[in-house]
């Protein structure tokens, strides 16, 4: 069982920044992918960013791209999440996920297998 370990949340004003870290259990391999969603009170649980464990390639939602930055350190199997200029509408628990096979639909959360517990995100106005 693949266990997913999330640190960084926590309350920030408006125009802020926070990191969050996802850290997997197992060393991840080449096809793996990880994604952040996020779930905001009374709405559906919603793609934030996605990546392959190999690779370069970053995926983004329209509502966070050019200010939330996925990235990874291949010797700690942690992926991050640079938050930057967040707004009050980013509230939300934020989840990472993780599959072993990529797939192309990276951006629904049935795509993946396994989830971290959460870590809750305020922005406050």
């Amino acid at each position: 069982q693949v266990r997913l370990v999330e640190s960084g949340g926590g309350l920030v004003q408006a125009g802020g920044s926070l990191r969050l870290s996802c850290t997997v259990s197992e060393r991840p391999f080449s096809n793996y992918a990880v994604g952040w969603f996020r779930q905001a009170p009374g709405k559906e649980r919603e793609f934030v960013a996605a990546m392959r464990w190999s690779g370069h390639n970053t995926y983004y939602a329209d509502s966070v791209k050019g200010r939330f930055t996925i990235s990874r350190d291949n010797t700690k199997n942690t992926v991050y999440v640079q938050m930057n200029s967040l707004k009050p509408e980013d509230t939300a628990v934020y989840y990472c996920a993780a599959v072993r096979s990529y797939r192309d639909s990276y951006y629904l959360a049935a795509s993946y297998d396994y989830w971290g517990q959460g870590t809750q995100v305020t922005v406050s106005s």
